[in-house]
C-alpha cells in the first residue's frame, strides 16, 4: 500500500508541475486553449512515469502504457491540428471576458488545476493496474483480453469518428448541415462513445491485475462524457445552430450505437 501511495503522489506531483508550466505558457500566449491538446499527452506522461517506477517490467504495465500512448498521442495530434490557427476556444474567451484582468490567476485553478486533478484521478487504472499484486503480474489472462477488445472498439470509434467529422467539416457545402453517415449514423457522438470504451477497456486490464478498486475512475469519466462536459454540453445549443439536428436526434441514438429509427431526412 505504501508503494501505491508513493506512486500516486509522484504522478500527482508530475501532473502538477506540467500543468503549472502549461499555465505559464498560456499566460504568455494569452490562449488557455493549449490545455485541451495536452489532455491526451498528460496521460501518456503518467503511463510512462508509472512504467519507469516499475523499471519497465511486467506485461500489464507495458500494455497499459502502450495503449495509453497510442490513444493519447492520436488525441493530442487531432486536437492540435483542429485548433491550429483557430485562436482561443470560445469557452475560454467567455471565461476571460467574465473574469477580466484576473483571468490569468483564475485559470490556474478552474482550467489547469481542475484538469490536472481530473487527469490524476481518471488515470488510476493506468497508474495502479500493473502494480497491484493480487493476480500474476508476470503474464496476461482472459480479463486483459476483454479489456483489449473494449479498448480497440473504443479507439476505432473515436479515431474514425473524428476523421469522418473532420472530412465533413472541411467541405464548405456541408456548412450548417448534419453529419449522419459512417459511425455518425448509429450514434450522435461516436467519439465520446469511443472515449468511454477506451477507459473501460483500460479499467478491465487494471482489474485483471487486481486493481478493481480503481472503478471510480471510469465511472467518473462516464459521468463527464454523458452528463457534464460531453454529450450534455455539446447538445445544449447545437439544435439552435443546425436546424436539421432536431430530426437527427429523433432517429439517432445519443450515445450507445444502434441502427437509426425510420425518419424523414428531408430536413437535414
Amino acid at each position: 500500500m505504501a508503494d501505491l501511495i508513493r506512486l500516486g503522489v509522484l504522478n500527482f506531483g508530475v501532473i502538477l508541475l506540467l500543468m503549472t508550466l502549461l499555465w505559464l505558457i498560456s499566460i504568455v500566449k494569452r490562449d488557455a486553449s493549449i490545455v485541451d491538446p495536452f489532455w491526451g499527452t498528460g496521460f501518456v506522461v503518467v503511463a510512462w512515469v508509472t512504467a519507469a517506477w516499475q523499471d519497465f517490467t511486467g506485461p500489464r504495465t507495458l500494455l497499459l502504457a502502450g495503449l495509453t500512448t497510442v490513444w493519447g498521442m492520436r488525441l493530442t495530434i487531432h486536437l492540435f491540428m483542429r485548433g491550429m490557427n483557430a485562436g482561443e476556444d470560445y469557452r475560454y474567451r467567455a471565461m476571460r471576458k467574465k473574469h477580466g484582468a484576473s483571468f490569468w490567476w483564475v485559470s490556474l485553478f478552474t482550467v489547469f488545476g481542475m484538469q490536472g486533478v481530473l487527469m490524476w484521478f481518471v488515470s488510476w487504472p493506468i497508474q495502479f493496474g500493473g502494480t497491484t499484486v493480487v493476480f500474476s503480474l508476470s503474464r496476461l489472462w482472459w480479463l486483459d483480453g476483454i479489456g483489449i477488445v473494449i479498448w480497440t472498439v473504443g479507439f476505432l470509434f473515436e479515431s474514425v469518428g473524428d476523421y469522418q467529422l473532420t472530412r465533413f467539416k472541411s467541405d464548405p457545402a456541408n456548412r450548417g448541415s448534419v453529419l449522419d453517415k459512417g459511425f455518425w449514423r448509429y450514434t450522435r457522438h461516436p467519439n465520446y462513445f469511443g472515449d468511454f470504451c477506451v477507459w473501460w477497456g483500460l479499467y478491465f486490464i487494471a482489474a485483471a491485475g487486481g486493481a478493481w478498486w480503481t472503478l471510480p475512475a471510469p465511472l467518473l469519466m462516464s459521468i463527464l462524457l454523458l452528463k457534464i462536459s460531453g454529450v450534455a454540453m455539446l447538445e445544449k445549443t447545437i439544435s439552435d445552430r443546425r436546424p436539421g439536428y432536431a430530426s437527427y436526434i429523433r432517429r439517432t441514438s445519443a450515445f450507445f450505437p444502434r441502427p437509426p429509427k425510420n425518419s424523414s431526412r428531408n430536413d437535414d
